[in-house]
């Protein structure tokens, strides 16, 4: 039996695209019984992203919405929000990423919901925050990314500004989403009382780039940025071997000797420009100018075999069929059988006494528990 530690909640989630739709599946792959509540003209906008498609619907929302009940709801009348709300007074959470101040006009913001539901955890999952100058602004993963200064963080200095390859705000979004939710049930325990929890992926961009925001707010100085490598320890980056990339790092003075040591130059260790790691981020140009030609000497498998058995940690540069063909991605069992699909999706990295939970069905078609959960059609 998968493990489901939170059998026995209740979720109601008025979610749409990635962020909400993500905490949601969250919890229910966890146990909870989560209820998505979805437009009747359309449903979640994700329905239509793809390729890759899955009959008309895009794989991308089969992947964030699978375990829930589904259920359509005209929240533009009366008699549906009077729905919604008779659904969460029984709920334990909602979650709710719609357009910002769609909830106050609709009359089921948090004020309105937790006084149907003083037991409520109402979660909302914003672009920029519930409150300062952006409020109501929407927003995407992408515009964050550009309005956190991510990209001005990515790449290699003379690059464009560059994203990072997934949603990486939205799903950290949805992950604080969870964590907010789930410390406030503790709470709930102690005192009887619901909660309010809001985040946003502009919170989440900024938690990204603590570290050179940081420094910034410290130095003044605005931050380099070193492409693979790290701003704070060198080599810790990528490197070009004779056939493929690998990615080394030597992560503290005695890496760093034993690196020396496996490509053949244990004198760098010595060399006062390269002694410390201080002296090594001072001199980074010189040193990965010195290492580059080396490692374009030998191929890869001779390197990972060098470094492995120096003790340096390293890896390859892998694309995604590389990857999904690991021996290591096999053995901890992360891609999950969606239930009557045919598909497998990547699944929650947490695993209880060694097991991880499973999808318990398919995403709902639209409307698709309408009469069991509603009492309509």
């Amino acid at each position: 039996m998968a493990p489901q530690p939170l059998n026995g909640l209740k979720v109601v989630e008025v979610g749409q695209a990635v962020a909400a739709p993500l905490a949601g599946v969250i919890l229910a792959e966890l146990g909870a019984e989560v209820i998505k509540v979805e437009k009747p003209e359309g449903g979640d906008d994700a329905r239509l992203w793809g390729p890759p498609w899955v009959g008309e619907t895009g794989l991308s929302f089969h992947a964030y919405n699978r375990g829930k009940r589904g259920v359509t709801l005209d929240l533009k009348t009366p008699e549906d929000v009077g729905r919604l709300k008779a659904l969460a007074r029984d709920a334990d959470i909602l979650i709710q990423n719609l357009r910002p101040g769609v909830v106050e006009e609709l009359g089921i913001g948090p004020e309105d919901m937790l006084a149907a539901n003083p037991w409520l955890i109402y979660c909302s999952i914003w672009a920029f925050g519930y409150t300062g100058p952006l409020r109501l602004a929407p927003g995407f993963d992408p515009l964050l990314q550009a309005y956190g200064a991510m990209l001005s963080v990515t790449g290699g200095p003379d690059d464009p500004p560059t994203f990072a390859g997934a949603a990486i705000n939205d799903k950290a979004t949805a992950m604080w989403c969870v964590i907010g939710a789930l410390a406030a049930l503790r709470q709930r325990d102690a005192t009887g009382q619901g909660c309010v929890i809001d985040t946003s992926l502009f919170e989440s961009a900024v938690a990204w780039v603590e570290t050179p925001l940081n420094g910034y707010l410290a130095s003044g100085r605005m931050p380099a940025r070193h492409g693979t490598g790290s701003a704070n320890l060198v080599p810790y980056q990528t490197f070009d071997t004779a056939d493929r990339p690998i990615c080394v790092a030597a992560g503290n003075q005695r890496l760093w000797v034993k690196f020396t040591q496996a490509v053949g130059h244990p004198e760098w260790a010595e060399d006062a420009r390269f002694r410390t790691g201080r002296d090594r981020t001072a001199n980074r140009a010189a040193l990965v100018a010195a290492i580059r030609p080396v490692l374009l000497e030998k191929p890869r498998e001779h390197w990972m075999e060098a470094f492995t058995r120096a003790g340096v940690p390293c890896a390859p540069v892998n694309d995604l069929a590389e990857l999904a063909a690991t021996p290591q991605l096999a053995a901890v069992d992360l891609l999950r059988e969606v239930p009557g699909t045919g598909l497998r999706v990547v699944g929650i990295p947490v695993s209880f006494n060694r097991e991880r939970p499973r999808p318990r069905a398919a995403a709902p078609s639209l409307g698709q528990d309408n009469a069991t959960v509603l009492g309509t059609e």
